[in-house]
């Protein structure tokens, strides 16, 4: 007997994808580590599925889980965030195609675009996505796709996904919702056609798991995306994918508990006189703090910090001691990252390049006041 559809986030977190199996009664999703599986005749598959590289029930419960959180009917999980970004983009572009995208998007994102996708004969606009007049000035009859981050990384721009929405009339559109997750925010029910993840991040949340994930109600889609996940590989590995689904499952209690951090620690950055702004949504003086408050459900807990000069802010990173100087965000330990030297060095010399007095901190759910101690002791290093 299966269990009752769940209705609350956190329950569909725990439940949504898996019933706990016939034959042992496991209450998590069992590591199917098999490459292959038994048939029952020629061709005749025994419960859907032949070889891992084409579908296992560990990846698929994975899936099941992220489409339900994310309101959506499909899913397809990728061996990392970029290797799904990668797939969606080569399953809704042609070679001429047009896309728009924002001119603070991830330098990965950019990159893949500028030195794969280019080459390929995809053409590229660079807008502000914040605003739709920019959006519509930059749409050609070759645009086919609207790429949105929001928030956005590293500036944590706030553009309005239900405004995008019904501005397009032909061109897809596709929100990269890493930084806000499942349990803030739902580009689907706003409008967006397909939304990706870098699972990575927040779903998995202990940082010891690469992984990605598109998730959308477009079945002709679907089919696609699982021809290229099978057809090209690039698919996590069982073990992955089991890890990614055990931290989906604490998804709510950690982002509240990051959200609560990164809105103290926020207004604290505020009041030093060795900070020149905060850039973060749930600051009333942010200019996306209005439609944050319409689309998410908190405001997340990554925080961009730009100083007064660059050696502020690189003196500021090599600083702290209890918030980790590392790349990658969205994990349970706070980190801190100069993005023009390093996850967005790519970036350098076009126009999304970052402002070099900017730091990025991703906050983790430590305890308050140990971070705010470690964010102080940083700040009376920096001249």
């Amino acid at each position: 007997m299966s269990a009752p559809k769940p209705q609350g986030f956190a329950t569909a977190s725990i439940h949504a994808g898996y019933d706990p199996d016939s034959l042992y009664g496991a209450i998590n999703t069992p590591i199917y580590a098999s490459t292959t599986f038994a048939q029952n005749g020629l061709n005749e598959l025994r419960g859907g599925y032949e070889y891992t590289r084409c579908g296992n029930p560990t990846i698929a419960a994975l899936e099941k889980t992220v489409a339900a959180l994310e309101g959506a009917t499909y899913g397809r999980a990728f061996s990392s965030g970029m290797a799904a970004t990668d797939v969606l983009l080569r399953t809704l572009l042609r070679p001429g195609d047009h896309l728009i995208f924002g001119h603070d998007a991830y330098g990965g994102t950019f990159r893949l675009i500028d030195s794969v996708f280019a080459e390929w004969g995809i053409t590229y606009t660079v807008v502000d996505t914040t605003s739709t007049d920019a959006i519509a000035a930059a749409i050609t009859p070759d645009t086919k796709l609207v790429w949105l981050e929001t928030p956005s990384n590293p500036a944590l721009a706030i553009t309005d996904i239900a405004a995008v929405a019904e501005l397009l009339d032909g061109p897809q559109l596709v929100v990269d919702n890493t930084f806000a997750s499942p349990y803030l925010q739902n580009p689907l029910a706003l409008g967006a056609d397909h939304v990706l993840h870098s699972t990575t991040k927040y779903l998995g949340g202990h940082s010891d798991v690469v992984g990605g994930v598109v998730v959308t109600n477009s079945a002709k889609l679907d089919e696609e995306l699982a021809f290229l996940q099978g057809g090209a590989g690039a698919i996590p590995s069982v073990f992955d994918a089991y890890l990614t689904a055990r931290g989906i499952k604490t998804l709510a209690v950690r982002m509240d508990r990051h959200c609560d951090n990164a809105e103290a620690i926020a207004r604290h950055l505020q009041q030093s006189p060795k900070v020149k702004a905060v850039l973060y949504p749930g600051l009333e003086t942010h200019p996306g703090h209005e439609v944050a408050l319409r689309q998410m459900r908190r405001f997340g807990a990554m925080i961009s910090v730009r100083f007064h000069d660059e050696a502020a802010a690189r003196a500021f990173c090599l600083a702290t001691r209890l918030i980790c100087l590392a790349e990658s965000l969205g994990g349970v330990e706070s980190l801190v990252e100069h993005p023009a030297t390093m996850t967005h060095q790519s970036v350098t010399g076009s126009t999304l390049e970052v402002p070099r007095d900017l730091v990025r901190i991703s906050i983790g759910i430590e305890d308050l006041d140990d971070l705010i101690v470690d964010i102080d002791a940083a700040l009376a290093e920096v001249e």
